[in-house]
């Protein structure tokens, strides 16, 4: 039998105030910002236990913020300095990056309908016509691109500053007022969402990018099969894997056609191979993220289709997130 606690007005205004709160925030562009602040925040209180003993409890979450911010920092020197060098190198330079591409529209000439093919570019300097006019003729969205990327960058940033801030300040002992109250447990209900859906979804990604490294690095070179940039497909396996059950239609996608140039089969079976890791993340998803949540996958399906109906891509990445926190938030009220 349920004790149903009377929800007060402070409550009820909370509700309302972090609702409005959480629209605005897809609709301004501000989720990056959200979820880098939030990521910080998780990181620091589950690295702050492991500080206690060594450094005392009260400079703890201090030593994890910069431990934090010296992997962020180094993470970045090296990824700039890896794009660097792979850009500066025969294997990164544009023509060498041209021709590959060309080869792989080139192998696949036998394999795509007729229709299909004659639109396709003959060669490397028709590829680079075809993209320099391109980009010519999107200059303005190219530059828009940029703009937001920058836009995207800062707002990562300030979000980690601020999420680091906030676990830095130290609770206060004195009785605060009924709505500062009640908005804290919903901040609080919100941050524990996230980390269970964000860790959650890492450990799923990490076995799927296991997989499929095993089956492009290890498998389909034994059969004489080597697949261009093997290793980046295995990286961004990774990085769209974040996203629950969509990442894993994206990167199932471009391994196929990638394959596709080696032929038929090897596309078939690479597909083959996708479709049965694919169902057993299904069930790894439903395990893993439908336990943390109490939700199944179908739940988080229909609450992404309905979130990127509104919000667009926005929607899709913040639907899992979102919805834990939604029902998490029933669950406390004891409705569902």
């Amino acid at each position: 039998m349920f004790t149903h606690h009377k929800i007060t007005y402070s409550e009820i205004a909370s509700y309302i105030l972090i609702a409005i709160a959480l629209v605005m925030i897809l609709t301004h562009g501000l989720l990056v910002a959200l979820l880098a602040g939030l990521l910080v925040h998780s990181l620091v209180v589950i690295l702050s236990p492991k500080f206690d003993e060594q450094v005392g409890r009260g400079r703890a979450r201090l030593v994890s913020v910069s431990v934090i911010g010296t992997l962020i920092i180094t993470a970045l020197t090296l990824a700039v300095w890896g794009a660097i060098s792979f850009f500066q190198s025969e294997a990164g330079s544009t023509h060498a990056l041209l021709q590959k591409m060309a080869d792989i529209i080139d192998a696949s000439r036998e394999q795509c309908p007729q229709w299909v093919c004659s639109h396709l570019p003959g060669n490397a300097e028709e590829l680079r016509v075809l993209i320099t006019n391109w980009m010519r003729e999107h200059a303005k969205e190219a530059q828009s691109i940029s703009t937001n990327a920058s836009h995207t960058l800062v707002r990562i940033l300030l979000g980690m500053i601020i999420g680091a801030m906030i676990s830095l300040h130290a609770p206060s002992k004195s009785p605060i007022a009924p709505l500062a109250a009640a908005l804290l447990d919903r901040v609080k209900t919100l941050s524990r969402a996230f980390k269970k859906v964000v860790f959650a979804q890492v450990r799923i990604s990490a076995v799927n990018t296991f997989a499929t490294g095993i089956y492009v690095l290890v498998v389909l070179p034994l059969l004489d099969v080597n697949l261009p940039m093997a290793k980046s497909l295995v990286v961004i396996t990774f990085m769209v894997g974040l996203l629950p059950i969509i990442g894993n239609l994206i990167s199932n996608t471009i391994i196929v056609i990638v394959a596709l140039p080696f032929g038929l089969p090897v596309a078939l079976g690479s597909l083959v191979f996708l479709i049965v890791l694919h169902k057993l993340e299904y069930f790894l998803n439903a395990k893993i993220i439908g336990t943390q949540i109490q939700a199944r996958a179908w739940e988080l399906l229909i609450a992404m289709l309905v979130m990127e109906s509104i919000f667009g891509i926005a929607g899709v990445v913040a639907a899992p997130i979102f919805y834990a926190y939604m029902k998490q938030e029933l669950i406390n009220r004891h409705l569902i």
